[in-house]
């Protein structure tokens, strides 16, 4: 696929998305509006001036990670469009800033190579716990940045601007920085922690002092986010942490006991926290607690079940019955509204994106870019497969976004940097 084609293929996205609109409109009754223009425009903006920055300034990047981000993002869009038109025009906004922020990542790398990076490892790591802490600040006081508490969970910050105010999850960014810590790390200890020496009892371990400060900062990082009772975002981290000590070592063990550390870590959530026994309930008996923590994901089911396989259409099903449907359960309004079809193309947009990422990371020949773009992808996949498989009671409820789909601008920003430095890597690996 050429270039050409790529800026093709977003510019069907951007009209896609414009599409879903018009249909939103024509089935509450209304017509082509300003917001069919003003959502072509947008799309176009934010993907066409990535697209061009690309070309600009990582020419031999792999062509093949914007257009399903596209696709996601014109669905996406047009479903919230659906759900709530003010918080479509915020996330259009959202879209915007996001590209921007890529764009000068992607202007500031092309001066330098993303290796200079770790040289400031220890100011990354500083950095992204800075960000993980910043939730916990007092909710009022003179401070502009005040930490905000939702569903039980305490994952956002309120940032006065003096005209208004805004809401960012600082989380978003920082779990990006974490990766890049953990490769820097990794990238300098690959052969030591692939060794094993030391024998206890039918198992093979590093030695101590080279995994120890892994292990160190991993539990700091997770400590602060149980302390926000953000659990989807430890499990995600953790999962990201083995993950990337798989793709370093080779061993399958580390994959072995990073799942029984992270069922142990869940049961104990399940015993500690009230808002996980109701996730645990809705999960498993959702239908007997139909008046209670079943009823989202009751919901959720009835809209899948009614889609069948072409869906309802955009606009004449009633996805708005789920509760925060525009961010946790986005998936399930639209199998509603675009069926079984509608749904695997979600499904294919991101397996490809996920096989993409990690083929930029098979052929990358430098350690620190291989692990970074495969910590990149395994974020991306595991907080995919976490929200699709709460959804679809494959796995408990966690409370994440689904990338590039679901409403929030943290989520935004924090995707399209990681798919800015994807295509950074490939474009290196390249030249």
């Amino acid at each position: 696929m050429t270039r050409t084609v790529e800026g093709g293929l977003l510019t069907g996205a951007a009209v896609l998305a414009a599409f879903g609109v018009t249909l939103v409109n024509l089935a509450g009754g209304g017509s082509l509006d300003a917001r069919v223009g003003l959502t072509f425009v947008v799309m176009l903006l934010a993907f066409g001036g990535v697209h061009l920055a690309i070309r600009r300034w990582a020419p031999s990047a792999s062509n093949a990670l914007l257009p399903p981000a596209a696709l996601l993002t014109a669905l996406g869009l047009a479903e919230i469009h659906r759900l709530d038109p003010a918080r479509a025009a915020l996330q259009q906004w959202w879209l915007l800033i996001a590209a921007g922020l890529a764009v000068g990542m992607l202007r500031i790398f092309a001066t330098t190579r993303l290796d200079t990076i770790r040289r400031y490892r220890n100011l990354l790591l500083a950095g992204a716990l800075v960000l993980l802490v910043l939730p916990l600040l007092p909710s009022s006081g003179p401070i502009p940045i005040k930490g905000l508490e939702a569903n039980g969970s305490r994952l956002w910050v309120l940032i006065d601007l003096g005209i208004t105010e805004m809401r960012f999850q600082p989380g978003e960014i920082a779990k990006l920085i974490v990766v890049l810590f953990l490769a820097s790390y990794l990238a300098e200890r690959q052969s030591s922690l692939a060794d094993r020496p030391r024998k206890v009892g039918p198992f093979h371990l590093p030695e101590p002092r080279q995994l120890f400060p892994l292990v160190l900062v991993w539990a700091a990082s997770l400590g602060v986010l149980v302390g926000q009772r953000d659990l989807g975002a430890s499990l995600l981290l953790f999962g990201a942490f083995v993950g990337m000590l798989y793709t370093a070592t080779g061993r399958p063990a580390y994959l072995a006991v990073g799942g029984l550390l992270a069922v142990g870590g869940g049961f104990a959530a399940y015993r500690v926290f009230d808002h996980v026994v109701r996730r645990v309930e809705a999960w498993i008996s959702p239908f007997e607690h139909f008046e209670g923590s079943g009823y989202q994901v009751a919901q959720a089911w009835f809209g899948m079940g009614t889609g069948s396989l072409s869906g309802s259409g955009l606009g004449l099903g009633r996805p708005d019955l789920i509760p925060n449907a525009d961010t946790d359960f986005i998936f399930a309004a639209i199998a509603e509204e675009l069926g079984f079809a509608g749904s695997i193309a979600v499904i294919a947009a991101f397996a490809m994106l996920v096989a993409v990422g990690f083929g930029i990371a098979l052929r990358s020949r430098d350690r620190f870019r291989k692990l970074t773009a495969a910590g990149l992808t395994w974020v991306f996949a595991l907080q995919t497969l976490l929200i699709l498989g709460g959804v679809l009671r494959l796995v408990p409820l966690t409370g994440i976004t689904l990338p590039f789909v679901s409403y929030g601008g943290s989520s935004l920003v924090g995707n399209f940097l990681l798919v800015g430095l994807l295509a950074r890597i490939s474009h290196e690996e390249q030249t």
